[in-house]
């Protein structure tokens, strides 16, 4: 008797194999991250390679990469596409790179955070970790904090 697995896994299935709320998989859908197929009677199916991506989403996580990183860093294998070897080649070189930019902010600011314990104000003229060189001083004027980019910095 030949038991082979169905092609496809409804939310659930994909929820209790993955240990990924219902409701968070409907998240991570709409965000872009995962891709399902509809069923006749409009039910979310996924591929089973779907498994691996929402490991892969929740081992990154865990890291504390936020979801817009994630979301760039699976770019090279589109929700729903079936990566090559290829493609898990460029996602890997691309998560190293995003990696090791967090390893050096974490070592730098473990290496400065000494000279913050007290200060309560991360310095407003000279901190190593939020203003370095002063830098927010520089043609910037008010209480709002910005990004190199322009916009608002969410941390300010």
């Amino acid at each position: 008797m030949d038991t082979k697995p169905p092609p496809l896994l409804s939310v659930g299935e994909v929820a209790q194999r993955s240990g990924v709320a219902v409701s968070t998989l409907h998240f991570y859908e709409a965000k872009g991250l995962i891709a399902s197929i509809r069923s006749r009677g409009n039910q979310r199916r996924f591929s089973r390679d779907i498994l691996r991506r929402l490991a892969i989403i929740k081992v990154a996580q865990r890291l504390g990469v936020p979801l817009t990183e994630i979301i760039g860093l699976l770019k090279p294998v589109p929700a729903g596409k079936r990566p090559t070897a290829g493609d898990v080649r460029e996602m890997i070189a691309n998560w190293r790179i995003a990696l090791q930019a967090r390893i050096d902010g974490l070592i730098l600011l473990r290496d400065n955070l000494d000279g913050c314990i007290g200060c309560g104000c991360l310095s407003l003229e000279d901190c190593p970790l939020r203003n370095p060189s002063d830098k927010l001083g520089a043609g910037r004027q008010g209480a709002v904090l910005l990004n190199c980019d322009g916009a608002r910095d969410p941390t300010g």
